[in-house]
């Protein structure tokens, strides 16, 4: 005797995990790209210094503050690269047929988190670790040596007149996990709520840590500690829409398209440091 079991199907998607953009505590919006596709930024030279002629001008010279210099003022051009879109349609008998778990708003919410998202994030930070001006050789990372790597970037930044404030350091959770063991490090986990809910999880060395999944960073990434001037990361377009019964479809039709870019100033990319780790034998 042959016994049909009943299948029974819940009202529930079984979703992916998928992390939130942290970008925004490392780059900086302070361009805008509004009726242009491409930008440029000024870089202008200074005057060296001399001494003051009090007795009179040197010889050759008519002001007793020296030989009158030029100054030069080149640009760097910033074209926005990256126009992505995507689309897709939600059948009506489909929809309801799952119980209304495959409508296009919750579709295109999933969209949005589990592949814009992560897209976006990749690009800018592997923009940035390119782009770095300061990249020591290659250092496995662990916990006996992670805390000296750290002070060694803050010294470097230091060195290059990076501004100590808004400083971050990025990471990756394997990373994160050798900081704990590290004897040396005491992180201050007192954050301000305002700042958890962007993602900095403590502060040490006067940088605000937070942490990346390593599928989003660069192969061998080892941390990253930056400050939010160097990178411009525009996002000019972001136009997402539901169109209701379109011609030819039957139900929603989901379309969406997204123009960013992410930029290394020339004359700020000291304020990125990128320490990588060796590879890894596959």
């Amino acid at each position: 005797m042959a016994i049909e079991l009943v299948t029974q199907y819940l009202p529930y998607v079984d979703e992916l995990f998928s992390t939130e953009s942290k970008k925004s505590l490392l780059t900086n919006q302070d361009f805008s790209w509004t009726g242009a596709h491409t930008i440029k930024v000024y870089k202008i030279t200074t005057a060296q210094m001399g001494d003051y002629g009090r007795s009179g001008p040197e010889s050759g010279n008519w002001s007793r503050y020296g030989e009158v210099q030029g100054l030069d003022a080149t640009t760097e051009e910033l074209p926005l690269k990256n126009d992505r879109a995507f689309t897709f349609a939600v059948d009506k008998l489909d929809k309801d047929e799952t119980g209304g778990q495959l409508a296009a708003a919750s579709a295109l919410a999933r969209q949005v988190r589990e592949v814009i998202i992560p897209e976006v994030d990749t690009y800018v930070y592997g923009v940035m670790t390119a782009g770095a001006g300061h990249k020591p050789a290659a250092v496995a990372l662990t916990k006996t040596n992670i805390y000296d790597q750290i002070i060694a970037a803050s010294n470097t930044l230091d060195n290059s007149e990076v501004p100590e404030t808004g400083r971050i350091i990025l990471v990756t959770p394997d990373v994160y996990l050798l900081m704990k063991q590290c004897k040396d490090i005491t992180m201050e986990t007192d954050i301000g709520n305002d700042m958890r809910l962007r993602g900095v999880i403590s502060n040490l060395d006067g940088c605000s840590v937070i942490k990346v999944p390593k599928t989003r960073l660069p192969k061998n990434f080892g941390f990253m500690m930056a400050h939010p001037c160097a990178t411009a990361a525009p996002t000019k377009l972001e136009d997402y829409k539901i169109h209701q019964d379109p011609p030819g479809i039957s139900g929603e039709l989901v379309e969406g398209r997204i123009c960013y870019d992410a930029f290394v100033l020339e004359n700020k990319a000291g304020a990125i440091y990128y320490q990588a780790q060796p590879e890894t034998p596959a």
